[in-house]
């Protein structure tokens, strides 16, 4: 990315899970411990996907709001501009306005927008507090053929984290041409630092589709599939991130009793423990 992190640096492999026993000769009440310990662990195990694309929604919001909303109203909104994305560059402009406008209502948010294309082109812009801002940048971009640069973002996510905390990673996309144990490595490292990333992919593509799954889930973030002409569903999920990410997870539930609809089941449809990430 120009001026950003060193983005090309080798991406940490340990993802730091700390699951050493330390067993000896226990007692029985150090046998009544671990009994415990694994007994929350167990209530703790994420349910299994939704089937439908309507529990899909509702279990991606729940996910937002399981999140421990740290409220630090930075946001990084990263999209994949290869040229299979060309046709839903103008939707992803709208959906960003919207998500703008409503952290606006509930607090202040600054986004970075964060685009790869092309032959290993992978840029990061300033940190923006206006829409028109935003999409002035993103209609001078144009989508160019090339390979998916997803680790490069996730890289770029974890160094700007570390120098001033990032409430979460929007990333939009269609397609994954990557290792995927390196994008796991980086998602379960985000984890680790409170770094969610909530994924919207784009078109179906089923591999794509199950390593985003897990990086989100990894990342302690949520995944959700959207598709050109479920533009309304798009940008009432990215409210609910913007949300999350100026304002934290008490006001999330407050616009989730406002807004209705899916957002209503926000409280109900828990996709996982928001102390899940990165386990």
């Amino acid at each position: 990315m120009t001026g950003q992190h060193g983005t090309d640096d080798k991406a940490d492999d340990t993802t730091g899970s700390g699951q050493g026993s330390g067993q000896g000769a226990g007692s029985g009440s150090r046998a009544g411990a671990v009994a415990a310990f694994l007994a929350r662990a167990d209530a703790s195990v994420p349910t299994p996907a939704p089937s439908s694309d309507t529990d899909a929604v509702a279990a991606f919001l729940g996910a937002v709001q399981a999140t421990a909303g740290a409220g630090h109203g930075r946001l990084i909104f990263a999209l994949d501009a290869t040229a299979s994305r060309q046709p839903t560059w103008d939707l992803a402009m709208d959906t960003q306005a919207t998500m703008f406008a409503t952290a606006t209502r509930v607090g202040g948010l600054s986004v970075q927008l964060v685009f790869y294309r092309g032959l290993g082109q992978c840029r990061a812009g300033p940190w923006v507090t206006r829409a028109d801002d935003m999409m002035d940048r993103m209609s001078k971009v144009t989508c160019r053929a090339g390979r998916t640069q997803i680790g490069r973002v996730l890289r770029h996510a974890l160094a700007t984290h570390a120098e001033t905390p990032v409430s979460a990673l929007v990333f939009i996309g269609d397609s994954m041409e990557e290792e995927p144990d390196t994008l796991y490595a980086l998602a379960g490292d985000m984890g680790l630092r409170k770094l969610p990333v909530f994924v919207f992919h784009e078109g179906g593509e089923p591999v794509a589709a199950r390593v985003l799954a897990h990086v989100a889930r990894l990342s302690g973030g949520a995944f959700c599939p959207f598709d050109a002409a479920s533009a309304d569903q798009l940008r009432r999920l990215l409210e609910s991130v913007a949300i999350y990410a100026a304002a934290g997870r008490a006001a999330l539930e407050d616009h989730a009793r406002r807004a209705g609809g899916a957002a209503r089941r926000l409280t109900s449809q828990l996709a996982r423990d928001s102390g899940d990430g990165g386990a």
